[in-house]
C-alpha cells in the first residue's frame, strides 16, 4: 500500500536549510499498525505529512496505492486524502463555528455523496459521543474533542488513518480511549499510522519505526500484523462525479450563510459598502430617469410639431437688447400665418406677466397668461373642473378666466371656485375652469398661474400692443422644417425687414430639436448621477476585497484542515467566492429596499419626480453581484492556493 524510497525533504528557515528527511525508506502493507516515534525535530511529523500526501518531497519516490505521488496532480492529490486516508491531528483541527455533528460530516461535502448525517450521528455513537452530537468545541473536553476528529476520520471509510500525536493533549484515561478505539479500528482492517515521541505509546502498536535527525534508525516487530486486502477506493481518480452539482453549491451557500453569521459585525460592515453603493445607484438612476419623463411629458404635451415665433433684438456692443426692439409681434401677425401658410394648422397669441390676485380677504402673486382658444388643445391644458375660454369671450374681451391647482389651494381653500369672482390687479374676472395639475420643474410652479383672454390681458389688464409670442402649430411634423422657412419669409415680408435685420428680427424655436436636447441632456445628467454612484459601490468592493483578505488569513488553518479532508483547489476558491457573492447580493437587495425608500422620501418631501424602472434594479443586481465576484475572487484563489501543511502549521 505504502512505499518509500530514498526520500528527501528540506526546509528553508532564514539564511540556514533544514533536512527533515534524509533518504527514508519504508513500505507500510495493508492493515499495519505502526507507530512512528523520534524525539522533537527528528523529522516524524514531516514524514507523516508526506505519507497524508499533506506535502510532497524534494527527491526520491513515494508510492501510494501503486501510484507515484509525484506524478498526480492537485485533484488526484485531492482525491486520494480525501478517499484513502483519514486524518488524526494532535490540535484537533476542528471548526469551532461547527457542532460535533457538522464537524464529523464536513468530508461529505467534498466527497460528491450527500450529506449522510445519520451516519455522522453512529460515529459519534461509536466513539462515545450519542448524546453530545450538537455541541460545539468549546463545549467539549480535550479527549471528546479528539474522539470528534477519530469520527471525522473514519466518515469515508478511509483504509489508512494518520494520527499525529493523538494522545499529546489528553491525560491518562482519555489516553487509553483514544488508543483503544485505535486499534478496534485496526483490528478492522484499517491501516493506523501514528506519530510519538512517547515511548509507552509507540509500544501499543505492532511496529514501531524510530527516527532521528531524518533517518530511520529502527523498524521493529512488535507484535504479529493481521494483513488485510486492498481496497482500491472506486474514486482514486477524478471522474465525473468530481464536477461541481447543484447539491454542492447549495451546501457551499450553506456553509457561506453560516461563516458570514458567525462573525455578524464584521459581514455587516461588509454589507454597508455594496449597500450604500446599489441604493445610491438606484436612487440616482431613480431621480435622473424621474426628470427625464417628468421633462418628457412636458415637451409632449407642447407636440413635436410646435414652433414658437419671438420677436428678435437688437445687439448693442456686442450685448443683446431686450426682445421687441427689433420687431413687435401682432395678434394679425397670428391669423396671418393661419390663412397664408397651408401647413399651418393654428397660430395662437399669447402676453404673459405678473399679477396680484385677491379673494375675500386673501391675495396671491401670479403669473399672467393672456392666450387664445387654441391654447388649450396646442399645450394638452384642458380645464379638469369647468372649461376653457372660447372666441366669443376672446373677441369681446371677456373678464373670464382659468385658474391653476396652487390658486386653488390658496385662494379657495381647495373647494372649488366655479362662478366665484376674483380680482386681478383690482379688475374683477369669473372664474370659468380650474387646469390640470403640473407640478413644479426646476424653480417654477407650473400650476400657479392664471390665463385669461389673450384680447383680455392686452387691453384690459396689461396695456399692451403687441404679443409676447406666437404658438404655430403644424399640420405634420414632417412639414417642421418649411413651415419655419415659411414663417420667416412671411413675417419678413410682412414687417418688411431690411436684409441687415433679418438675422435679428425673429426667434423661431423648433420644439422638437428643444425636446432632442434636453432629453440628450437628461440621459447624459442620468449616466452622470449613476457613474457618481457607481464609484461608491466600486468602493464597496474593495471593501469586501479587504474583508475577504482578512478572513482568508484568519482562516488558514481551517482552509489547510478542508484540503486535508478531501478539498479541492477549486472547492475552496468556491467557497470563499461563494461568501464574497452573498455578502454582496445580501448588499445589494438590501441596497435597492433602501434606494427605493429613499426615492419615496425625495417624492414625498422634495416633490421631486422619481421612477425605478425594472432595468434599474436588475443593473443594481448584476452589478453587486458582479463586484462580489470581481473584488472576492483575488482572496478566492488566494486561499486555494495555499499549500496544505503551511496552511495548518499557520499560528
Amino acid at each position: 500500500m505504502i512505499e518509500l524510497k530514498n526520500v528527501h525533504k528540506t526546509y528553508r528557515m532564514g539564511d540556514s536549510t533544514v533536512y527533515a528527511l534524509r533518504g527514508v525508506s519504508l513500505s507500510i502493507a495493508p492493515g499495519e499498525f505502526v507507530a512512528i516515534m523520534g524525539p522533537s525535530g527528528s523529522g516524524k511529523s514531516t514524514l507523516m505529512h508526506v505519507l497524508g500526501l499533506l506535502d510532497v518531497p524534494d527527491s526520491g519516490s513515494y508510492r501510494l496505492y501503486g501510484k507515484e505521488a509525484a506524478h498526480l496532480d492537485e485533484d488526484e492529490l485531492a482525491v486520494l486524502r480525501r478517499e484513502a486516508i483519514g486524518f488524526i491531528f494532535q490540535q484537533f483541527n476542528l471548526l469551532p463555528r461547527m457542532s460535533a455533528l457538522e464537524n464529523v460530516s464536513l468530508p461529505l461535502l467534498y466527497s460528491g455523496r450527500r450529506l449522510e448525517l445519520d451516519k455522522a450521528k453512529l460515529l459519534l455513537e461509536r466513539v462515545g459521543l450519542g448524546t453530545r452530537i450538537l455541541h460545539k468545541p468549546n463545549e467539549l473536553s480535550g479527549g471528546q474533542q479528539q474522539r470528534v476528529a477519530i469520527a471525522r476520520s473514519l466518515i469515508n471509510n478511509p483504509r489508512m488513518i494518520l494520527a499525529d500525536e493523538p494522545t499529546g493533549n489528553l491525560d491518562s484515561a482519555s489516553q487509553k480511549e483514544i488508543l483503544q478505539t485505535l486499534k478496534d479500528l485496526n483490528a478492522q482492517g484499517i491501516s493506523i499510522v501514528i506519530v510519538t515521541h512517547e515511548e509507552e505509546i509507540g509500544k501499543q502498536a505492532k511496529r514501531l519505526i524510530r527516527i532521528r535527525d531524518g533517518v530511520i534508525q529502527s523498524d521493529e516487530i512488535l507484535a504479529q500484523q493481521k494483513s488485510a486486502s486492498i481496497i482500491l477506493p472506486a474514486a482514486i481518480q477524478p471522474t465525473s462525479s468530481d464536477r461541481f452539482r447543484l447539491s454542492e453549491i447549495r451546501e457551499h451557500l450553506q456553509q457561506g450563510f453560516k461563516t458570514l453569521g458567525a462573525n455578524k459585525i464584521r459581514t455587516a460592515l461588509s454589507m454597508l459598502g455594496i449597500l450604500i453603493g446599489v441604493s445610491a445607484v438606484v436612487a440616482m438612476l431613480a431621480l435622473g430617469q424621474g426628470a427625464q419623463k417628468a421633462i418628457e411629458m412636458q415637451l409632449a404635451s407642447l407636440g413635436s410639431n410646435l414652433l414658437v415665433l419671438r420677436p428678435g433684438a437688437t445687439h448693442l456692443g456686442g450685448v443683446a437688447q431686450e426682445a421687441g426692439t427689433t420687431t413687435r409681434l401682432t395678434v394679425d401677425d397670428a391669423v396671418a400665418l393661419k390663412e397664408q401658410i397651408s401647413a399651418v394648422k393654428d397660430a395662437a397669441p399669447a402676453v404673459s406677466g405678473r399679477g396680484q390676485v385677491t379673494y375675500g380677504n386673501k391675495n396671491w402673486s401670479t403669473q399672467i397668461l393672456g392666450a387664445s382658444p387654441a391654447y388649450a388643445r396646442i399645450h394638452a391644458t384642458v380645464p379638469e373642473i369647468g372649461r376653457f375660454l372660447n372666441e366669443e369671450e376672446n373677441r369681446q374681451r371677456s373678464r373670464v378666466a382659468i385658474v391653476g391647482t396652487t390658486l386653488v389651494r390658496e385662494l379657495f381653500g381647495g373647494q372649488n371656485p366655479i362662478g366665484e369672482m376674483i380680482k386681478i390687479n383690482k379688475v374683477s374676472f369669473q372664474i370659468i375652469g380650474v387646469l390640470p395639475e403640473k407640478g413644479a420643474t426646476s424653480w417654477r410652479d407650473q400650476d400657479d398661474i392664471i390665463v385669461i383672454p389673450v384680447l383680455t390681458a392686452m387691453h384690459r389688464l396689461m396695456g399692451k400692443d403687441y404679443v409676447d409670442y406666437i404658438d404655430i402649430e403644424v399640420n405634420d411634423a414632417s412639414e417642421i422644417d418649411a413651415t419655419q422657412e415659411a414663417t420667416r419669409r412671411l413675417m419678413y415680408n410682412r414687417h418688411k425687414i431690411a436684409l441687415s435685420q433679418q438675422q435679428e428680427a425673429f426667434q423661431i424655436r423648433n420644439m422638437a430639436d428643444i425636446q432632442s436636447a434636453l432629453s440628450e441632456s437628461s440621459r447624459t445628467m442620468s449616466v452622470l448621477l449613476a457613474s457618481i454612484a457607481a464609484i461608491s459601490l466600486l468602493v464597496g468592493g474593495i471593501g469586501i476585497m479587504n474583508i475577504m483578505l482578512v478572513s482568508v488569513t484568519e482562516r488558514t488553518r481551517e482552509i489547510g484542515l478542508r484540503k486535508a479532508i478531501g478539498a479541492r483547489r477549486r472547492d475552496i476558491l468556491s467557497q470563499f467566492l461563494i461568501e464574497a457573492v452573498v455578502i454582496s447580493a445580501v448588499g445589494g437587495l438590501l441596497g435597492i429596499a433602501l434606494g427605493w425608500l429613499i426615492t419615496q422620501l425625495m417624492s414625498s418631501f422634495a416633490g421631486w419626480v422619481t421612477s425605478i424602472s425594472l432595468t434599474s434594479v436588475l443593473l443594481a443586481v448584476i452589478f453587486s453581484g458582479s463586484v462580489g465576484i470581481i473584488f472576492g475572487l483575488y482572496p478566492a484563489r488566494k486561499a486555494s492556493l495555499l499549500n496544505p501543511i503551511d496552511a495548518l502549521r499557520y499560528e
